[in-house]
C-alpha cells in the first residue's frame, strides 16, 4: 500500500517548526522530508539530516531536470526546494511522509498528489501577534520582519485552499488538533 503526504505550511512565526517536531515526537507513522537548499550549512547542521546541500549551479540543475516537488528562490542563488525522489522512494515503500514547506510550495504539490496528500495551514491568532513572536525571537533585524509581515498576509489570504487550518493561539492545544488531523487522515484509507 502507498503511503501518504502530509503537507504543514504557515507563515514564519506560526510556531510550524515547533509542531512538526512535537509530531514526529509522537511516534506516528510518519517520516519526515528533507528539503534542499543552496545555503551553506550553519552550525551543526549536517547534509540529508537537516537539509540536502547542494551549491546553487547544482540546485540549478536539478531544477532544469525537474528533480522538484515545489522549490523558491528566497534571494538571489539561495534556493529550497522538494526533491521529488525523497518524497516519492518513501511514499511507494508505504511510508508516510510529513512535509515542512511555504504556503505556495504546499499549494503546489497538493496540485500534483491530490486526495493522497493532506494540506494543514498552521495560523497565527493575528498578524500582531506574529509580529510580537517574530520581534521575540531576535534573530531578524526590523527590515526582515516587516517583509516577513508582508509575506505573512499574502499567505494568510491562502489558507482557504488549505484542506485544514489549526490556529495557534495555545501551542499545546495546536499540537493536539495537528496530531488528531493526521492521525485520522493516514488511518483512514
Amino acid at each position: 500500500m502507498k503511503g501518504k503526504l502530509v503537507i504543514l505550511s504557515a507563515p514564519s512565526g506560526s510556531g510550524k517548526t515547533t509542531i512538526i517536531k512535537h509530531v514526529l515526537e509522537q511516534g506516528l507513522p510518519l517520516e519526515f522530508s528533507v528539503s534542499a537548499t543552496s545555503r551553506p550549512p550553519r552550525g551543526n547542521e549536517q547534509n540529508g539530516v537537516d537539509y540536502w546541500f547542494l551549491t546553487p549551479e547544482e540546485f540549478k540543475e536539478r531544477i532544469s531536470a525537474g528533480d522538484f516537488l515545489e522549490w523558491e528562490e528566497v534571494y538571489a542563488n539561495r534556493f529550497y526546494g522538494t526533491l521529488k525522489s525523497e518524497v516519492e522512494q518513501k511514499l511507494a515503500a508505504g511510508r508516510n511522509v510529513i512535509l515542512d514547506v511555504d504556503v505556495a510550495g504546499g499549494i503546489s504539490i497538493k496540485k500534483i498528489f491530490g486526495a493522497e496528500a493532506l494540506l494543514i495551514f498552521i495560523k497565527p491568532p493575528s498578524v500582531a501577534e506574529l509580529r510580537k513572536r517574530l520581534e521575540k525571537r531576535g534573530s531578524d533585524s526590523p527590515e526582515i520582519i516587516a517583509d516577513r509581515i508582508s509575506k505573512a498576509e499574502y499567505e494568510l489570504g491562502l489558507a482557504s485552499k488549505y484542506d485544514c487550518v489549526v490556529i495557534n493561539d495555545d501551542l499545546k492545544k495546536a499540537q493536539r488538533e495537528t496530531i488528531s488531523i493526521i492521525n485520522k487522515f493516514i488511518t483512514h484509507s
